[in-house]
C-alpha cells in the first residue's frame, strides 16, 4: 500500500506536514486507514484554505485594500452576504468596526454609517445589498430614509437584499386596513387623503399604488410611488 509524499517516516511515526503523528509500529491495516483519513481531511482543509485565499485576493483587488463600506484600511476580512455561496461576488471586504456593528446591533453607532452615502453608489451588488440592509436598519434616524429614497437596486439585487433581512421565525406580516395580507408587488388603494411629508403633494383617497414594497422591519409601513415619488404609506390607510 503506497503512502502520499505528504507523509514522511520518522522512527515509528508517520507525520502529516509535521502535525498529528500516527503510530505505525505494527503498520496494521487500521493504522493505514487512519493515516489515509487524516490525509484526506488535511487535503480538504488545504482546498478550503486555498479557496478562501483566492476569494480574499479577489476582494482585496476589487476594493483596493479598503473596507467596501466605510473605506477603512486596517483589520480587513471577508464577510459573506447571506444567502451566499462563499464566492467573491457574494461577499464583501469589511473592517472589524463595520463587522462588529453588523453582527451586534446593540453596538451600532449611527454616525459611523454615514459612510454609506458613498458605498450605496457602488457598482458591486454585494456592497449595494449591505448598504441597503444597514440603511433599512437605521431608517428611524431620518437621514438613512433619505438615502434609501435615492437608492436604486435592480429587482434581483433588491430580492437578495430583502431575503436576508429576517429569518422565517421573525418574519413580519403586513396587513391592509381590512386585515388582508400584503405582499411585495401588490396594488393597493388609498382609503384617505394623505399629505406627503416634505412635498406639496397630497395623495388622494382612491389613488391606486402599484407594485408596492414592504418595509422589512415595520409591519405598519409599505412603500409605493404616487405621482412618480416614492413614499412610505401606513398600511392602515390602504386596502388590497
Amino acid at each position: 500500500m503506497s503512502i502520499s509524499k505528504d507523509l514522511c517516516r520518522a522512527d515509528r511515526f508517520f507525520v502529516i506536514n509535521g502535525n498529528l503523528p500516527v503510530n505505525l509500529h505494527h503498520r496494521s491495516e487500521i493504522d493505514f486507514t487512519i493515516c489515509g483519513l487524516m490525509l484526506r481531511s488535511h487535503q480538504r482543509y488545504t482546498s478550503v484554505k486555498g479557496i478562501n485565499m483566492s476569494v480574499e485576493k479577489e476582494l482585496l483587488a476589487r476594493s483596493e485594500s479598503k473596507c467596501e463600506l466605510c473605506g477603512a484600511e486596517d483589520s480587513l476580512g471577508i464577510y459573506e452576504v447571506a444567502p451566499s455561496n462563499g464566492s467573491a461576488e457574494q461577499s464583501v471586504l469589511i473592517c472589524e468596526t463595520c463587522r462588529g456593528q453588523i453582527e451586534n446591533p446593540d453596538t451600532v453607532d449611527a454616525n459611523h454609517w454615514r459612510c454609506l452615502n458613498d458605498a450605496m453608489w457602488s457598482q458591486v451588488p454585494a456592497v449595494q445589498v449591505m448598504a441597503w440592509r444597514m440603511l433599512t436598519r437605521l431608517r428611524s434616524e431620518g437621514w438613512p430614509q433619505d438615502l434609501l429614497d435615492m437608492m436604486y437596486l435592480e429587482d434581483e439585487v433588491r430580492s437578495w437584499a430583502e431575503s436576508g433581512s429576517a429569518s422565517d421565525e421573525e418574519k413580519i406580516i403586513h396587513r391592509d386596513s381590512n386585515g388582508a395580507v400584503l405582499e411585495a408587488g401588490d396594488t393597493v388603494t388609498l382609503t384617505k387623503d394623505l399629505d406627503v411629508k416634505g412635498s406639496s403633494i397630497t395623495a388622494k383617497r382612491g389613488t391606486a399604488v402599484r407594485n408596492i414594497r414592504l418595509v422589512q422591519d415595520n409591519a405598519e409601513q409599505i412603500e409605493g410611488r404616487v405621482d412618480g415619488q416614492l413614499i412610505v404609506i401606513l398600511t392602515k390607510f390602504v386596502k388590497k
